[in-house]
């Protein structure tokens, strides 16, 4: 392998513990051929590990026309048979459930529970989509006209584009990936430049489920690329859907294009996400919910909690409780046991990550706990931090931003509908939650007149979701659904059918046409 740097023991060990991983997986890093290509960089160290090849748009192109061919033969497999090499991926992802999440961590800067727990829900999302697989149909409606049947039927679309972004490096491919190739669709990968060696190791084990059960790798593609491969991949009239995963700016350059190809687009954006926390909530639970939602993945979720909405009458205890707590929090080596919180992704993170707290402080915040670098295993280049609190008045400019950085932002209310008002007033729409133990706050923040959101929770946290339900947001979270529930749709397009099998031809509506 070309291109290798090695500037710290903390780098070479990284390197070789991410080679070995790979190795372990069935796989090795594609060679850079110049150090223009695409460097992986840990964030446990903030150095380049090693160089790898990039893709560009001419590759782009080139695993479309072998995601397209795959798919002319893919289509016509009976949707059971697909399920068995979903099946037989969820196999291989429990044999190397440690060695993908060892790649996680390195490359995304998990700690090791939720580099698992991430490998996991790729393990859930296999078991989903083989019982989807004989259970993807249409329904069949009454028809109006005697000696009619009036049905739905439901087809393959062709090939799904896939962006992921780095904090998910490995899980939101599978989400998509697994439903739709048992929906008979193929597959075109972009993962973050961020984490692709975690890629490269999911796909192996992809491609040695296909090649087991007889079929063309072509049915799954990998583009190690960066933006120009991602925008040949979006402008692509041969990509049914794209599914994108990211920031609201990407999703306001991909939807536009995808559009205006006639093409279908899922789009899973940020998420600005609150929780209310009711006079009635059990502290408890709160407290320890609210501190996993917000400094779980150090807060680089997309559904992390950014603001937490209390009530007057028991703001300064949450506040206390939580204080205490953050000033606890052990961040470190994401390896390590023990520690809870790992690097942000990189130094730029940790800058808009001081830069918001500078500029809350100016709105009128106050600055509770937090906030503050570290330096973890000498690493310098790295960008550790300290998960902060700041206690806002009003929910200032900067609040209503999503900065993707363990920020948990406090403000207070006195009515449920002012509480709900503050919380549906900001663009995004992902998830939401609220602490309480009176059924009608519950059943009112669920309602129509409460959480605007894709995903509202009662007496939970708002990071944390089931593959059994469809997981996605509103307005500028971008109005997608993957995973559970009936979000196969999304991979599939539905033919209206009507059988005749009578000797008449009766017209709907009873139109008599001579």
């Amino acid at each position: 392998m070309t291109s290798t740097t090695t500037h710290t023991p903390l780098t070479t060990e990284l390197r070789d513990a991410a080679l070995a991983a790979l190795g372990r997986l069935g796989a090795t890093a594609p060679e850079a051929s110049t150090d223009g290509d695409l460097a992986v960089v840990s964030p446990l160290s903030g150095q380049p590990l090693l160089h790898v090849r990039r893709d560009g748009a001419a590759e782009a192109t080139a695993a479309v026309d072998r995601a397209a061919e795959a798919f002319t033969t893919w289509r016509s497999v009976p949707a059971p048979v697909r399920g068995q090499v979903i099946k037989r991926l969820g196999e291989l992802l429990t044999e190397h459930k440690t060695d993908l999440a060892e790649l996680v961590t390195i490359e995304a800067g998990k700690v090791t529970s939720e580099a698992l727990g991430e490998v996991q829900e790729m393990i859930d999302i296999c078991d989903f989509a083989v019982g989807l697989s004989r259970q993807v149909g249409g329904r069949t409606m009454p028809s109006e006209r005697p000696g009619h049947r009036l049905m739905e039927t439901w087809h393959p679309m062709g090939v799904v584009g896939v962006i992921s972004a780095f904090n998910f490096p490995v899980a939101v491919w599978s989400w998509n990936t697994a439903v739709a190739l048992v929906c008979g669709d193929t597959v075109v990968w972009k993962p973050s430049e961020k984490t692709l060696l975690s890629a490269v190791g999911a796909s192996a084990l992809l491609d040695r489920a296909l090649a087991e059960a007889g079929f063309p790798a072509g049915v799954s593609q990998l583009l190690l690329g960066d933006l120009e491969a991602g925008e040949a991949l979006v402008a692509d009239t041969r990509v049914a859907l794209v599914s994108a995963t990211g920031s609201e700016r990407m999703g306001q350059q991909v939807a536009p294009v995808v559009a205006a190809r006639g093409g279908r687009y899922l789009l899973e954006l940020g998420g600005n996400n609150a929780a209310i926390v009711a006079p009635s909530a059990d502290l408890d639970l709160a407290v320890r919910g609210a501190v996993f939602s917000a400094a779980g993945t150090a807060g680089q979720r997309c559904t992390s909690l950014r603001r937490l909405i209390v009530h007057e009458s028991v703001a300064d205890e949450v506040v206390a409780r939580l204080a205490k707590v953050y000033s606890d929090l052990p961040v470190g080596d994401p390896r390590a046991g023990g520690t809870l919180v790992g690097p942000l992704v990189d130094a730029g993170a940790r800058d808009r990550m001081l830069a918001a707290i500078d500029e809350a402080v100016a709105a009128g915040g106050t600055l509770v706990v937090g906030g503050t670098a570290v330096t973890v295993l000498g690493a310098e280049d790295a960008a550790y931090v300290h998960p902060a609190i700041v206690r806002m008045a009003t929910q200032a400019d900067v609040v209503k931003r999503e900065t993707f950085a363990p920020i948990l932002y406090v403000l207070t209310y006195s009515e449920l509908s002012e509480a709900i008002a503050l919380h549906n007033d900001v663009p995004q729409g992902l998830s939401s939650a609220i602490f309480t133990m009176d059924v009608r706050e519950a059943e009112t923040f669920m309602s129509e007149a409460g959480s605007d959101c894709g995903i509202v929770n009662v007496n939970i946290g708002t990071s944390g979701a089931e593959i059994g339900g469809a997981f996605g947001g509103e307005k500028s979270t971008g109005g997608g659904r993957e995973s559970g529930s009936d979000a196969w749709k999304q991979y599939m397009r539905r033919a209206t059918n009507t059988v005749n099998y009578s000797t008449e031809l009766p017209l709907a509506q009873g139109v008599n046409f001579g």
